[in-house]
């Protein structure tokens, strides 16, 4: 089976055929750097890096870019914050650190590049002059419009109508458009006070003098920032190409944003923008998408701190990037159990591979189907649109096969273990991106053993009655990763 991919511009699942039969040009419409990412965030990022990774397994050259929008009203309100930063850039700059300390967290692979808005600014203005000038874009005291009614296909992303789309944009734009749904590619002067104020936080510091209103920069039409929409289009086609072939985004960014980035890109060019759109379903919790507008969120930080990459990316890809997914102690308990599962699996796999009782001779035919079969069935989940909650159950029954072998054996299959691991790191190390730590390690045996020599010194000072400092030993140990569990025989720990 080839790869295939549900195309939301077709509303069909078609076969996979990039527009060089060795590249692929991969887009992703990164964060807006106005607030802490959340794991509404992390999903797309991570299904996104699967979505790279299976592409780079199948043979392809992936060039994969991501962007990051710092200049927009929502990162102006922020400014003026001392955590933050005194000014726009400041505030982009903060969260654009914590953004790449998170995805890096996460252990994603890294994009070609990770452009910014504000470094293409003049890119962005020589994609406005072209759609000037072939008459899909006017100019209204200082701001440009795209004329939504000069674009044949305009609606074909979204299945919308022009004439049935009322209104959008800000509602302080409608006078200069000549039709309602005309949207901006460029906006004249700065961020409007009544913008930042609708934009700040409760808990914002207030004003010292001035409203901000973020940067400008110079254009044909005047003093001015650059519309929403048009920066993406600029961004791919700087860094890609005029046609790319997999655009991927949230499933909120259907319309307006890439029905409008079509519109724009092919307006420009004449060419197809992008081949295949490919959108990934919001997080939602407690029947709301999660969002930091709504405040129902939790950080890509505070999630790595509590459970770890491994875990995160486990709840993340335990639901295919195309079906609804809940963020739930249930659904996260889930997500923790599998993870574990998969890791003893590994964990027994590596130590049973590698010990005195492996032969040569021993041939295990449970143990080599199932590693077949799991090959078979991670690839046909992961051809079948990117499937990962498909790809990981072909791990976990690879997980059953190692432990039947090793419970009911007493000489193990070498060669059908060595693939049973070479599986796990490929498939779930390579591709999903987990990160497994076998009993060999070196560094993991120095860690286990440095741990029971503190729970050794916490058992003494228990037993001395100094209940105070056990208990700060056993939260230090918590704070770095280890969990630290009581029974009647002792303590015992999990890295």
């Amino acid at each position: 089976m080839t790869l295939h991919v549900t195309n939301t511009l077709t509303g069909e699942k078609e076969p996979f055929e990039p527009n060089d039969p060795d590249d692929v040009l991969l887009y992703y419409c990164g964060l807006t750097v106005s607030d802490p990412a959340h794991l509404g965030h992390a999903r797309g990022w991570v299904h996104v890096d699967v979505m790279h990774r299976w592409l780079a397994h199948l043979g392809y050259d992936v060039r994969h870019v991501e962007n990051f929008t710092d200049v927009n009203e929502k990162i102006v309100a922020r400014a003026g914050d001392p955590e933050l930063g005194a000014d726009e850039a400041a505030v982009a700059e903060h969260y654009i650190a914590d953004v790449l300390a998170d995805m890096r967290g996460l252990n994603l692979k890294r994009a070609e590049v990770y452009p910014r808005v504000s470094e293409h600014v003049p890119k962005i203005v020589d994609l406005v002059e072209t759609l000037v000038e072939k008459g899909y874009a006017y100019e209204a005291d200082g701001s440009v419009y795209f004329d939504v009614t000069r674009f044949e296909e305009y609606g074909k992303l979204s299945n919308q109508r022009v004439e049935d789309i009322e209104e959008q944009g800000d509602p302080d734009e409608l006078g200069e458009k000549r039709h309602p749904a005309d949207f901006a590619l460029w906006k004249a002067d700065g961020v409007a006070p009544d913008a930042v104020h609708e934009h700040r936080k409760a808990d914002h510091p207030g004003d010292d003098g001035e409203t901000p209103s973020g940067q400008t920069w110079d254009s044909p039409w005047g003093e001015g920032r650059p519309g929403w929409h048009i920066e993406c289009s600029a961004m791919a086609m700087t860094h890609l190409d005029s046609s790319i072939d997999i655009h991927v985004g949230g499933q909120d960014l259907v319309f307006p944003h890439h029905e409008n980035e079509i519109a724009q890109s092919e307006a420009a060019t004449g060419q197809q923008f992008a081949k295949y759109w490919l959108h990934v379903r919001l997080l939602e919790t407690k029947a709301e998408k999660m969002s930091s507008s709504l405040g129902n969120f939790t950080t890509v930080g505070d999630a790595l701190e509590s459970e770890g990459a491994n875990v995160v990316r486990m709840f993340l890809l335990s639901t295919a990037y195309h079906n609804e997914a809940v963020y739930s102690d249930e659904t996260l308990a889930e997500a923790r159990e599998r993870w574990e599962r998969l890791e003893r699996g590994y964990r027994t796999a590596v130590k049973a591979c590698d010990s005195v009782d492996a032969r040569t001779t021993a041939d295990d035919r449970d143990l080599r189907n199932t590693v077949d079969r799991a090959r078979r069935e991670f690839t046909e989940g992961m051809n079948d649109d990117f499937n990962t909650r498909e790809a990981t159950t072909a791990l976990l029954e690879l997980v059953g096969a190692v432990n039947r072998h090793v419970d009911d054996h007493d000489e193990y299959d070498y060669r059908g273990l060595r693939e049973a691991v070479e599986t796990f790191d490929e498939l779930g190390g390579d591709v999903l991106g987990f990160q497994f730590r076998g009993e060999t390690d070196g560094s993991a045996e120095v860690a286990g053993e440095l741990v029971e020599l503190v729970l050794s010194v916490r058992a003494a000072e228990r037993e001395a009655g100094n209940y105070e400092r056990a208990d700060e030993l056993r939260d230090e140990l918590e704070a770095i990763g280890v969990t630290v569990e009581d029974t009647d025989d002792g303590a015992t720990f999990r890295l």
